[in-house]
Order: C-alpha cells, then sequence, then structure tokens
C-alpha cells in the first residue's frame, strides 16, 4: 500500500520546525522513520504534514550532564547501543538499544522517534520507566520536562503535544547497581513479545529497591509495582516468587502469536532471567 497525500517540510532548524507543527494540529515530526511511515502506508495515521527533523543540528549527542546522560533526540540506536559513556555509566538503555529490530533500524532508527510513537512493544519504553528518565521537550512557548512516568499515556499515545518536540532524554547514572535488559523476539518484526528491564539497588544478599520496566504485555509500558514490593529486602532465593506478580492489575494483551494467557506466562518467567541476570552480572 501507498500512504494518503500528504505535506512535507524539511526546516534546518528547531525554531521553524515547532513553527510549522504550530500552524498545522495534523502535522507529524518525522525522525528516523521506522515507526510512523510503516504505519503511514498501511493508513494507520494519515498526517496531513511531515515535519523532518532530520537535518536540524544539535539533536544527536550523548554527553554527561551532572549526575545524569544527556542523549539527543535523533541519536540512532546504534549509537546508544555502541556509547562507552553509557556501557560503563549507565548501560541499561544501551542493551535495550542494541536488542531492537534489525541492523538497518538500528542505523537508521532514533530513539525519539521511537518514544514519541510510543509502540505498545517498543524496547526503550521498559528501560527509560526503569530508569525514572525524564523527558526534555520543546513548544514556541519553552521547554518542559516530562518524568518517564508520566510520558507514555496509552497505546501509540503520549503526554507530547501536536506542537511539541522531543528533544532530550535524560537517565540517570546508575554505576554499582545491577542491570539487565530480556527480551523475547517477535520472528517477524524485532519487536517484544515481553520485554523486562531490571534495575536493582543491593547490600550484600539483599535487595534493597526495585525499578522494572514491562514492554509488550500490556497496550502501554509499565512499572511492575508488585514485583518491586515484593523484591524490597528480599534474596536471591526470592526471585521466583517475586516475579509471579509482574501482570498482577494489569490488562494483558492477546494477538494471533502469543494469547494474553501465554504472553502472561512468559512476562513471569522473562522477568525472572532478567533479575537472576542482573544480579550474576553485578556480581562479576
Amino acid at each position: 500500500m501507498i500512504p494518503a497525500n500528504f505535506d512535507y517540510q524539511s526546516p534546518r532548524t528547531l525554531s521553524e520546525a515547532l513553527d510549522l507543527l504550530g500552524s498545522n494540529a495534523d502535522a507529524k515530526v518525522l525522525a528516523g522513520g521506522h515507526s510512523l511511515l510503516p504505519a503511514m502506508k498501511l493508513r494507520l495515521a494519515q498526517p496531513a504534514m511531515l515535519v523532518d527533523i532530520g537535518r536540524i543540528g544539535g539533536l544527536s549527542y550523548i554527553r554527561e550532564s551532572g549526575e545524569q546522560i544527556a542523549i539527543g533526540a535523533m541519536t540512532t540506536h546504534v549509537e546508544i547501543a555502541n556509547s562507552s559513556l553509557l556501557h560503563s555509566a549507565s548501560p541499561l538503555l544501551a542493551l535495550a538499544a542494541a536488542q531492537i529490530g534489525d541492523t538497518q533500524v538500528r542505523n537508521r532508527g532514533t530513539i525519539g522517534g521511537s518514544l514519541a510513537q510510543a509502540h505498545p512493544a517498543a524496547d526503550y519504553p521498559a528501560a527509560i520507566l526503569a530508569l525514572d528518565a525524564e523527558m526534555v521537550t520543546h513548544r514556541r512557548s519553552g521547554e518542559r520536562r516530562i518524568p518517564a512516568s508520566s510520558f507514555f499515556t496509552g497505546m501509540f499515545s503520549t503526554a507530547l503535544g501536536h506542537d511539541e518536540i522531543l528533544t532530550e532524554i535524560r537517565v540517570p547514572k546508575t554505576t554499582g547497581e545491577a542491570i539487565a535488559y530480556q527480551k523475547v523476539h517477535h520472528p517477524a518484526s524485532g519487536f517484544a513479545v515481553v520485554g523486562v528491564a531490571v534495575r536493582l539497588k543491593t547490600s550484600g544478599a539483599k535487595i534493597e529497591s526495585a525499578a522494572i520496566g514491562i514492554t509488550g504485555v500490556s497496550e502501554i509500558a509499565y512499572r511492575a509495582k508488585a514485583v518491586e514490593s515484593a523484591l524490597r529486602g528480599k534474596t536471591v532465593s526470592d526471585l521466583k516468587e517475586a516475579a509471579g506478580h509482574v501482570t498482577d492489575n494489569v490488562d494483558v494483551i492477546g494477538d494471533y502469536y502469543a494469547s494474553a494467557e501465554y504472553r502472561k506466562h512468559l512476562a513471569a518467567v522473562i522477568t525472572r532471567r532478567a533479575l537472576s541476570q542482573a544480579l550474576s552480572a553485578n556480581k562479576r
């Protein structure tokens, strides 16, 4: 199929891009294109205008900013996966990026585009939630910051306004914490049938706190609060019981590839594996 007719604009500055978005409520931002363009070809998305931000300078970077790592929204998945700074200071996002799609997608797709698309089975949302990341956005009235906990509002839906552009993602440094990302790849799309991002703070054999992001299981990525509570103060021997709470109070989705019942079972298994991987890696 081919997309419906649309206007195409390629601004050279952020200010120009914001003016274009502000002038047309049916405009959409085009970043890497690996999320939006397939939806347009299927006519699941029919924007009246595409505002291509690929020529705007200064939106691709990974750098330290105090106790955070700042990542430009146009930074590609492969740049994130290969970043020595992220691997040393905050590796969870890099671990997730390395498992996105295939080589072509990782070389072209961007973190900002993926997060703004809010696909329910995308990899980044789980990591973003587990990290308590912060989204920096711009509109003509100025900058605002959105915590990850408030960013995803539904399937393919975020807190971004129609006239707003995600420009930067900020993640905390997690040196010394136990980190892991595990997923079951969909064999055709590469999306997560289930994806689990884990961030643990430990003291000896005990888990002081846990942050666990889940993708692919529901219509929206979420924090597995019940698992986090069950792990607090516990040891490695308690992982299986805690992981069994991963879908508590969650509407689990089912599809032609994985039924809701199977996905629920899979979520518990992958959560346990991710927890074990994080704790094992932290011992080395």
